[in-house]
């Protein structure tokens, strides 16, 4: 009889650099997609240069040198204290606000399983409107009792979302039917609110709702990124679970993923996220929508990456916020930006659409 040879593992030709790498002596493994790690490595080196512009740009110059001495607590005064104090937290908060809504969008397109499953279409932006509307028209609230009525809005809609939605289940479709649905009538509501309150109160209202990064400081940019360290890497855990369910229900299942409690979970995440940026800044429109499709697009993958979401919503509310701060002439809400920002991605869908 003749000996086999053994086996030796086969290594498999994707089309595509991976990086592996094994932690804890074997006992935790990450694999990492090459072009998915530049595409990342882009974003950062993008965002890190619109952030120095940014802290360059304003009625008062700087130059580079200027702001790189205020940052490591030198310099004259009155440089550090524009640099430092006014123009760096709203930079961050940017950042961090846009990484929210991004990855909130990335965990309700996973879940829906559709590129339009996104805050703002199922309603919790409109909800967290709601309630900041109503702590601001009735209770004549300040920013914690605004962002705190924000908070219970945009929880109060989701669970009314959710239950409504809930079939034996929650599936992707309904929960959009549905959700657009809750958004048009609280949208009818918070004009019928605004149209009802007194003039000043109801244009303060206004501008609120159109989303803004005017007035912001360390005082807001403490608790959001307090928050944010929780909440990331909670998400960040659920990333696998996540993708199994992209592939179903019954795959997930029997690939021993809880498929309700993942997905009642991830939901929870996702409307913690952006009734966060509706709380802090008010509802930025279509940054959720928009950065996960794109950078999907961007990095060829399968399904909707949680890192570059983020990454890109980050850049894009980033430069949202420089444009209508300088390139406009009147400072402008961040959310007309974002309404542009979403208008050209529609347009976009619908030229891409019709040419298939």
């Amino acid at each position: 009889m003749s000996s086999r040879p053994p086996l030796s593992p086969a290594r498999l030709d994707f089309g595509r650099i991976v990086f592996a790498f094994r932690l804890a002596g074997g006992r935790l493994s990450v694999r990492l997609d090459g072009r998915v790690l530049a595409i990342l490595l882009a974003l950062l080196v993008l965002t890190a240069a619109l952030a120095a512009l940014s802290l360059l740009s304003g009625k008062y110059p700087v130059s580079l040198s200027q702001v790189v001495w205020a940052l490591v607590g030198r310099g004259d005064d009155m440089v550090r204290m524009i640099v430092v104090e006014w123009r760096l937290p709203r930079v961050a908060l940017a950042v961090l606000l846009g990484a929210a809504l991004g990855v909130s969008g990335a965990i309700f397109q996973s879940l829906t399983r559709n590129p339009l499953g996104s805050p703002d279409i199922i309603g919790f932006s409109a909800g967290s409107y709601t309630g900041a509307l109503m702590v601001i028209l009735i209770f004549s609230g300040g920013y914690y009792k605004t962002a705190l009525g924000a908070l219970a809005g945009g929880i109060v809609t989701a669970a009314a979302v959710y239950l409504l939605a809930w079939r034996r289940g929650v599936q992707g479709f309904r929960l959009i039917i549905v959700g657009i649905g809750v958004a048009a009538m609280l949208s009818a509501f918070n004009a019928w609110m605004i149209r009802e309150a007194d003039l000043q109160v109801a244009m303060s209202a206004a501008i609120w709702g159109a989303g803004s990064l005017n007035g912001l400081g360390v005082e807001q940019l403490l608790p959001v990124a307090l928050m944010l360290c929780i909440l990331l890497p909670l998400t960040l855990l659920l990333s696998r679970p996540m993708r199994q369910l992209e592939l179903g229900e019954d795959v997930a299942r029997a690939s021993g993923v809880d498929a309700g409690r993942i997905r009642l979970l991830l939901m929870m995440l996702g409307v913690a996220l952006t009734a966060l940026v509706t709380a802090s800044a008010g509802p930025i429109s279509f940054i959720a929508l928009c950065a996960p499709q794109i950078a999907r697009r961007m990095t060829r993958s399968a399904g909707v990456a949680l890192l570059p979401a983020a990454l890109t919503g980050g850049l894009l509310l980033l430069a949202a916020d420089w444009a209508a701060q300088h390139a406009l002439g009147p400072q402008l809400p961040v959310g007309v930006m974002t309404v542009s920002i979403g208008g050209l991605y529609f347009l976009f869908l619908l030229i891409r659409e019709g040419r298939k």
